[in-house]
């Protein structure tokens, strides 16, 4: 699996793939998708957490939108090289108000969101209850409008049609932070840490999407499902950083990654799995492609120098020591003092991580390239015809 992927890596980089982005199939290829509508964390957030909560300033964006996107990134995300695969505009945030379009669908994802969380605004469930807010209201105002012309009602452009919803493709990539962030009541030790997720977080975190997966399936009419597994979380230099530094019994792999938060995305993978297998059994309507994300990131960590990668354990700006800090942000200590250079890269492209946690845009576009072929995915079909039921 490792040479095979690396083959395909190594034509993306040498080749330079599509050029500015991932090959594009065109208006949803074989499926033609009309409309994609997105669930996730900080990896696929367009815009949410920076229109609500965060203020995501330069160099964030500088890659490729020469200004701040509201992604956390450089550039582009992987759910922005799907869209292009799709033939379809950007997703635009749910809760960005300005300049929103979502007549080709939606972003619920938003930075630091959870899949199970007791605070239902921040987790998978607050998100899937804002698209069904979505769903309904924006069918109410369509329906109110649906004879009037576009010139008549301009409104009417930006609106979902509602006959959309049932062939729309629904994306769920979320986990990273339930199991990146479970410190809380073992926050020194590996091995309390990794029982505590087998035992508590994992099992929280797949009745969360056996549940979710219910609701929009059941009771939304959601067809067409393409779920992501969690990548090696380990091998995020942030996390290596302070596993070394606060995490009693920590150990490194041979690629310096945190073995015990590596084997906590391995569980929780296998059991989503499981779990996306049994939703095929249970909805056999339906159809459900579950993408190991996980090879496909870990593959860029284990062949960085032959893809053309800096050491995967540097980054591009950001994050001083074992401290979070957003790229263009200043670390500061407690006084108020700056610690860190607030400097960044001169080439983000020669880096896998942008600030200690997420991709940059050439990592992504990597990733992207591999998991949209449906080699890594089960069963094996490939994004555009992500609508077949095998």
């Amino acid at each position: 699996m490792a040479i095979w992927v690396l083959g395909i890596l190594l034509f993306v980089v040498v080749s330079g793939g599509n050029k500015g982005g991932v090959a594009a199939s065109g208006g949803g290829g074989g499926c033609g998708f009309p409309a994609v509508y997105t669930f996730g964390d900080d990896n696929s957030d367009t815009g949410g957490n920076a229109a609500a909560l965060d203020n995501l300033v330069l160099p964030n964006g500088q890659t490729f939108f020469g200004k701040p996107s509201g992604r956390y990134c450089d550039g582009r995300l992987i759910i922005d090289f799907i869209a292009e695969h799709l033939g379809l505009p950007f997703l635009s945030a749910y809760l960005d108000s300005y300049g929103s379009n979502f007549s080709h669908g939606a972003n619920f994802a938003m930075g630091g969101e959870y899949v199970a969380k007791d605070d239902s605004g921040l987790s998978l469930g607050g998100q899937v209850f804002q698209f069904i807010q979505f769903k309904s209201r924006t069918t109410a105002l369509y329906n109110q409008l649906k004879d009037h012309s576009v010139e008549e009602s301009p409104l009417k452009s930006i609106l979902p049609r509602p006959e959309d919803f049932s062939k729309a493709l629904y994306i769920i990539d979320m986990g990273q932070n339930d199991l990146a962030n479970s410190t809380f009541y073992f926050p020194t030790n590996a091995t309390l840490l990794l029982q505590y997720a087998r035992s508590v977080t994992i099992p929280k975190m797949i009745l969360e999407f056996s549940r979710l997966i219910s609701i929009l399936h059941e009771y939304e009419g959601a067809m067409f499902f393409w779920i992501h597994n969690v990548g090696p979380i380990g091998c995020l230099p942030h996390t290596v950083k302070s596993c070394l530094k606060a995490i009693q019994g920590c150990e490194l792999d041979q690629n310096g990654c945190a073995k015990f938060r590596d084997e906590m995305a391995q569980e929780f993978n296998g059991l989503l799995k499981e779990e996306v297998s049994k939703a095929r059994g249970k909805y056999p309507k339906a159809t459900f492609t579950y993408v190991d994300l996980y090879a496909a990131k870990h593959n860029l960590i284990t062949q960085a120098k032959n893809l053309g990668f800096e050491d995967p354990m540097e980054f591009c700006c950001g994050s001083y020591d074992d401290v979070y800090v957003r790229c263009g942000q200043k670390p500061l200590n407690g006084n108020g003092t700056v610690i860190g250079s607030t400097s960044t890269c001169k080439d983000p492209s020669k880096y896998i991580s942008w600030d200690g946690i997420h991709f940059t845009e050439k990592a992504n576009q990597l990733v992207a390239e591999l998991i949209l072929n449906g080699s890594l995915s089960d069963p094996p079909i490939s994004l555009s015809e992500a609508c077949r039921n095998p």
